[in-house]
């Protein structure tokens, strides 16, 4: 069976046969230049469309988040130094069912990078005349608009097709030159544009604290800083785990975040007060499709606006490709764990996994209809994402409880509270997103279940050598997670039937996050059957960033 992480069908490498060579600053670099990616171009933009001035504040709480989130990788990044490992952590510590499903919520994360990346891109065009019919004026796609979305994806998936390779992590160069250019952005604008008083003129907070908790999740924060695992990916490459590791982590989040409460600051403060006179909520300027590049151009920046049009589509067209990469490897994996038919498999001359391209193309496509804008997508990638992580606090506890004497290389301190902790967090952030994001993840969900569940059905029928052990009994918390998060998100204030008060909501989430963990832990396969479960799993190279 094969990692349903982002891999690689054309070769595979075992943990033995890893060099541990990288030190800190190459661990650093790796999750560093994940970290500043697209979500720059347009996260200070909608966050403070959503939240006001208090953006800055939804960016201190998503950075706090991510490191929870982040500290539980490097335990597991060092117990287990596989490339890959976000959707194999839950397939080792509750069998195959959890390995079907936070596989799912993976190929879900990935296939949606392309179409957001290929919208980042119409946006920042929409500067150019024969560009500015591709969208409406929220930002949604016009009929132009959609027909060139489907090109570029086309493209993407041409290149793939040619067997063009793309690099599975960022090189130096590329990393320095995706922080040199908003950093130079943040110096530049701030020295010639800042004007203190677009903090305070129209409130702080004008939307309250729901305003700066739906930010986290809607705008693209936690879109822009979940960057961190690439230092994780590296654990088993690390010179020294037990020390670089948690650095790394920790020290990539914080860099990042830094970078983007900068960015926010900046945005903030380089504003023209006529652009939010109608307050933040009809934030509008000449260029706002591409906010970066448009502010630059309306303080009188024309230079650096014509850097940033030039960065906004080089950067997600980069980003649009690997991903493209990336979805098709994981549906290859998929079909390796049994969960999906073995025409996934097939590859061409070149190694390319032909029928999974054909798939990501068509599942880009159809994301453009539900989710027209960047933000609408956006807060669909938050969701998927988040819930993909959330298996990991849960692997945590299981594996703390029932391999207590594997070798650590780190060991969190805390660690008993900081995996709950964590997971809570992460439920959090996935109910932000709001009810009406949450539906359509629900729907893609459950395609989901009926499309691999149906397959597993019938190669555990026809006795296939393939067919997988789905763990029912170790996975039966799964499904009431699900339908549970379902049911509050519907019944609260962001954008449900608001019966919930606010603050209310987050205590049921609490209890509710805090319970289905210790059940999770309880109910988790034997220590025997975890070890079963890593043998079966080939390690495997993932897609990457």
């Amino acid at each position: 069976m094969a990692s349903v992480d982002e891999i690689a069908p054309e070769r595979a490498r075992t943990s033995g046969s890893l060099r541990r060579d990288v030190g800190l600053i190459g661990l650093m670099w790796a999750s560093v230049g994940s970290i500043i990616g697209s979500g720059w171009l347009y996260g200070a933009q909608k966050a403070v469309v959503v939240a006001g001035p208090a953006a800055l504040i939804s960016w201190i709480i998503g950075a706090v988040a991510v490191v929870l989130l982040a500290l539980v990788h490097a335990e597991l990044g060092g117990l287990f130094p596989v490339a890959g490992g976000t959707a194999r952590y839950p397939h080792y510590a509750f069998g195959g069912l959890a390995g079907m499903s936070f596989g799912w919520f993976s190929w879900l994360q990935a296939a949606t990078v392309a179409p957001i990346e290929v919208e980042a891109m119409i946006g920042y065009a929409g500067h150019w005349s024969w560009a500015q019919g591709f969208q409406h004026a929220n930002g949604t796609l016009t009929t132009s608009g959609f027909i060139v979305a489907v090109v570029l994806m086309a493209i993407f998936v041409a290149v793939n097709f040619l067997g063009v390779k793309v690099l599975a992590h960022t090189n130096s160069a590329a990393t320095w030159w995706k922080i040199a250019v908003p950093l130079g952005a943040i110096f530049v604008i701030a020295a010639t544009n800042f004007h203190p008083h677009n903090f305070t003129s129209q409130g702080f907070a004008p939307f309250g604290a729901k305003g700066v908790l739906s930010a986290i999740s809607t705008s693209g924060i936690i879109f822009a800083l979940l960057g961190f695992e690439q230092a994780i990916q590296l654990a088993g490459e690390s010179r020294n785990p037990k020390r670089d590791l948690p650095r790394a982590t920790i020290g990539s989040v914080v860099i990042g975040a830094v970078i983007y409460v900068l960015l926010q600051v900046v945005y903030i403060g380089a504003l023209p007060l006529a652009s939010f006179a109608h307050g933040w909520a009809k934030l509008d300027y000449a260029g706002i499709s591409g906010p970066w590049a448009g502010l630059a151009t309306v303080v009188g920046l024309g230079w650096l606006g014509w850097v940033l049009y030039a960065d906004a589509i080089i950067s997600p067209g980069g980003t649009g490709l690997i991903y493209t990469t990336s979805t098709s490897r994981i549906s290859y994996g998929l079909s390796k764990n049994g969960y999906a038919p073995r025409l996934f498999e097939k590859t061409d001359g070149r190694g390319v996994p032909w029928f999974g391209l054909i798939i990501s193309f068509v599942t880009g496509v159809i994301c453009f209809l539900p989710f027209p804008s960047w933000q609408e997508l956006v807060s669909f990638i938050t969701s998927a994402s988040v819930l993909m992580y959330a298996g990991a606090p849960l692997a945590f506890g299981v594996f703390r409880n029932r391999l207590p004497h594997h070798e650590r290389p780190y060991r969190l301190p805390g660690g008993g509270v900081i995996s709950p902790v964590s997971f809570v967090v992460a439920s959090l952030i996935i109910y932000w997103a709001g009810w009406d994001t949450l539906q359509r993840l629900g729907w893609a969900i459950i395609i989901g279940y009926v499309l691999l569940g149906s397959y597993a059905w019938y190669a555990t029928k026809k006795r296939l050598p393939n067919a997988p052990r789905l763990d029912w009994k170790a996975a039966q918390w799964l499904p009431v997670y699900l339908i549970g998060m379902g049911l509050i998100a519907w019944q609260g204030g962001f954008g449900g039937q608001g019966h919930l008060p606010l603050w209310w909501d987050m205590v049921v989430i609490t209890a509710f996050s805090l319970g289905i963990y210790y059940w999770a832990r309880a109910t988790a396969v034997s220590s025997e059957a975890i070890e079963q479960n890593i043998e079966e799993v080939a390690v495997v190279d993932e897609g990457g960033h």
